[in-house]
């Protein structure tokens, strides 16, 4: 912004944003005082760098209520944790598959975790099957990431379908 530019020759952009040419850097500086604006460095890795004649400060504003609408738009995807055991009964597994659908529905990733203990180690293979039936239960969820034993647990990540 105005003095810190240290180019010799700028391409100037007006404030209605009609372009003005190359100039020296001390002409554009002068334009910009006479209007009581301020020449603000807008692109310094083309050709020549480019300026804007502006006010800074009602600039600045701008951006950071740009800044600030954006951030009140996007939304927050949290990782929820769903645990299973190996040896889970038929209807607590219908429970949690209705939790994680819940999830699912309100845009989170859920986190599938199976954890073996003593001789469970067993039967990994089984604890594939229970959550790739799991998995599929879940309608409108895709798979980000297969199940892949880390530890003594099993894990496996699953996340809204894009529409």
């Amino acid at each position: 912004m105005n003095d810190e530019i240290k180019c010799s020759q700028v391409q100037v952009i007006n404030q209605s944003g009609e372009k003005l040419g190359t100039m020296p850097l001390n002409d554009a500086k002068k334009i910009a005082y006479d209007q009581g604006l301020d020449l603000v460095l807008v692109s310094p890795n083309s050709g020549v760098p480019v300026c804007k004649i502006l006010d800074y400060s009602k600039f600045k504003f701008e951006m950071a209520k740009k800044a600030k609408e954006a951030k009140k738009k996007q939304k927050i995807v949290e990782v929820k944790e769903i645990r299973l055991s190996p040896n889970i009964d038929k209807h607590d597994l219908e429970v949690k598959i209705k939790m994680a659908t819940k999830f699912i529905d309100a845009g989170n990733k859920i986190k599938i975790s199976m954890r073996f203990r003593g001789r469970e180690l067993n039967f990994i293979n089984q604890g594939k099957e229970i959550m790739k039936n799991f998995a599929s239960a879940i309608e409108n969820s895709q798979l980000e990431k297969d199940a892949k034993m880390e530890g003594k647990s099993l894990t496996m990540f699953l996340s809204p379908k894009q529409k």
